[in-house]
């Protein structure tokens, strides 16, 4: 049995849009250059389908201007748009230094780190904000800075004085708060921060998002908990897992289980050493 013209025609110009829209989805930050409402309507005509509000930066008031653009530019354009909570997540950073002065590190050199955060750094002691650093960290392992631009190996530990004594494998330049890496180290540190907790539900729940970018997930009861957290509200929220640190990449397969979907982090992953090669 053979369809007339016209339906042949419908079929026809139906398979032709089918195939005009792209099967991937593109997902934009809107931060300081990218947050009007003009150039949202651009992005939006550009093809963006889902807007990344990342809430390692800005106050509740400054996401919901930028929210508030976003619909404006969805009215104006007629094109609909998800919305995704990219949280913080648990940090390892360095500490401030005195006077607010970077400092010049030299191949070579010890130096001492210590988790006393009030501490003011110079060149001969550091801080950072992990409290279990000395516990965690064993003579041998290495300590990752500034993106994994600095390097430290581990020389002694002192458990009781919170102080871990460091050889520096390169010379660089260290300023203030900058993010720690601690490959082979299972850190504790909850998924969830308190300050993740009050951006979920005094933001993302009365604004209806439609997903959560959880940073740093190491195993598929992190979901559990999240979802434990949302309520009744987990039903119409989507989880998608970062995996970004070696426990997280051991345990890929629980968490893929549990999550809707699935973001790499390309940034915080390089710094993870595995003899493991993972397939698409």
């Amino acid at each position: 049995m053979t369809a007339s013209n016209g339906g042949g025609d419908a079929l026809t110009a139906a398979a032709g849009v089918m195939e005009m829209r792209p099967k991937t989805k593109i997902v934009c930050t809107l931060g300081p250059a990218s947050r009007s409402v003009p150039m949202i309507e651009k992005l939006l005509r550009a093809g963006m389908n889902v807007a990344r509000f990342n809430f390692s930066h800005g106050s509740h008031e400054y996401h919901q201007e930028t929210l508030d653009n976003l619909k404006a530019a969805m009215v104006n354009t007629g094109i609909l748009c998800a919305v995704m909570l990219d949280t913080k997540g648990p940090e390892i950073r360095t500490g401030f230094l005195k006077d607010g002065k970077p400092i010049q590190l030299k191949q070579g050199q010890e130096i001492t780190i210590s988790t006393d955060y009030s501490l003011k750094g110079d060149e001969k002691m550091i801080c950072m904000s992990y409290k279990k650093l000395a516990v965690d960290v064993k003579p041998g392992m290495v300590i990752l800075c500034a993106d994994g631009t600095i390097s430290f190996t581990a020389l002694s530990c002192d458990t009781k004085a919170g102080l871990v004594r460091c050889r520096c494998e390169n010379s660089a330049t260290l300023g203030e708060r900058k993010n720690v890496n601690l490959p082979g180290v299972i850190v504790d540190l909850p998924t969830l921060t308190e300050k993740d907790k009050e951006d979920i539900l005094a933001w993302g729940v009365p604004n209806k998002i439609d997903m959560i970018a959880l940073s740093f997930v190491r195993k598929g009861s992190d979901l559990v908990e999240v979802r434990k957290l949302l309520g009744e509200h987990s039903k119409n929220i989507l989880l998608m897992s970062k995996v970004e640190n070696q426990e997280g990449v051991a345990n890929f397969d629980d968490i893929l289980a549990n999550s809707d979907a699935f973001m790499v982090a390309r940034g915080n992953n390089t710094l993870v050493k595995s003899n493991k090669r993972w397939s698409a």
